[in-house]
């Protein structure tokens, strides 16, 4: 089986990872709690994390654009009765119930961070995730 990519519709995901980002962190939304629970300053976020921290970003959420791409087409391949749309968001849930949401709340549970934090997190998580299926479901 070959699978053709989309791959203005993985960029655009890609993207989509940003703007979810920049708009769930936003001090309005979660930024506020977000900042108290992990520690951070004003100072070290107006400081940014570094280019590399940019970098890791970008690869990761193409990573996970492309990844969705591809479960999303064999999702299609194998449950016809379900549209393309379907397919992407059913397994932009699936990938975030399987490994997104039970990936941190491990990790959280050792790092002994609080509840709050591993829900805004995973809520960030579902949202990129979701985001990235809509487009990639619609394109």
């Amino acid at each position: 089986m070959e699978i053709g990519v989309n791959w203005a519709a993985v960029g655009l995901a890609t993207v989509s990872s940003f703007l979810v980002g920049f708009i769930w962190y936003a001090k309005p939304v979660f930024g506020g709690a977000w900042m108290k629970l992990t520690g951070l300053t004003e100072k070290q976020l107006k400081e940014g994390p570094g280019g590399r921290a940019w970098v890791i970003t970008t690869v990761a959420a193409f990573l996970e654009a492309y990844v969705l791409y591809h479960v999303t087409y064999l999702s299609d391949y194998f449950y016809t009765d379900a549209s393309w749309l379907q397919s992407a968001l059913t397994s932009a849930i699936f990938m975030w119930l399987g490994f997104q949401l039970s990936m941190i709340f491990t990790h959280d549970s050792f790092e002994q961070r609080r509840i709050k934090l591993s829900l805004i997190n995973a809520g960030h998580q579902l949202t990129t995730l979701l985001v990235m299926g809509l487009i990639i479901g619609l394109m």
